[in-house]
């Protein structure tokens, strides 16, 4: 595979996405981040995390274990090197959603878990996969967000309890699966495979950078595939960018944040 990608943090904040990849295995992680307001229970952090994770996820997806146990066993590894230090089955721990894609032998493979997006074209047709499962959870909070002004104390306040709201439901059923210290999230990971010989391209984007098609419609899965093959992943990720910054309101696309960490890669056989 021939991997081309661009990262851009949000501004004013360090950059909690991950990326790593090889010949054979792509990996992203888009690190779950907290309000400013609120003290987590993990002396690291989500970058550190992220990095981490994403690390021990590509070193297990290579040697030739399932996706499904390539995850588990990197999730359980990540959170015993911090188990003496960390409250690491704190609901506020550091976690991530991710996205793996894998070419080996005759077979193109992707595990996808929370929010990232990925990419996949077939000789005729262009699928998006991604896990939803977060957006269906704590509605109050989330219309209390979007009701209130954006960058006020109060909006603060309310994304706090929005945090709180969505981290209580992680890892549960009838709530959100993502990375974070509890091996059995991987078992709700989203899985497929398809032949190599189908297999035309594909990119991995974090939330922050699928933002360009949900919620701003302002091109289409198959559009990002053209913008990433003729002007790359850097010319996206500054589409997401100005489309940010002309709704610095949020009215007109409504978001818990103006900005987001922003990661794609853009994956060639």
């Amino acid at each position: 595979m021939r991997v081309e990608a661009f990262s851009s943090g949000c501004p004013g904040r360090e950059n909690e996405d991950f990326s790593t990849w090889d010949d054979q295995v792509a990996v992203l992680l888009d690190g779950a981040g907290m309000p400013s307001t609120m003290n987590p229970p993990c002396v690291h952090g989500v970058a550190w995390f992220a990095r981490a994770l994403g690390t021990a996820l590509h070193a297990q997806a290579s040697v030739g274990s399932s996706l499904r146990n390539a995850l588990a066993s990197a999730i359980k590894q990540t959170a015993e090197t911090h188990r003496d230090t960390c409250a690491v089955d704190n609901p506020l721990s550091p976690s991530a959603t991710l996205a793996v894609l894998r070419a080996r032998g005759e077979a193109v493979e992707w595990l996808v878990l929370g929010d990232c997006t990925l990419i996949l074209e077939h000789v005729h047709t262009v699928e998006a996969i991604s896990d939803d499962r977060l957006a269906y959870v704590a509605h109050e909070e989330r219309s209390a967000v979007a009701a209130a002004v954006p960058g006020s104390a109060e909006r603060l306040r309310l994304h706090a309890q929005l945090v709180r709201a969505e981290r209580a439901l992680r890892n549960r059923p009838g709530g959100y699966w993502v990375a974070a210290a509890e091996p059995q999230a991987a078992e709700e990971a989203l899985y497929g495979s398809c032949s190599r010989r189908g297999f035309a391209r594909a990119a991995l984007m974090t939330d922050g950078a699928a933002r360009l098609v949900t919620p701003f419609a302002l091109t289409d899965w198959e559009g990002c595939l053209s913008i990433l093959e003729h002007q790359g992943p850097e010319r996206l990720v500054e589409l997401v960018r100005t489309a940010e910054r002309g709704d610095a309101s949020l009215r007109r696309w409504p978001r818990s944040k103006l900005h987001d960490d922003t990661t794609v890669l853009y994956i060639r056989p």
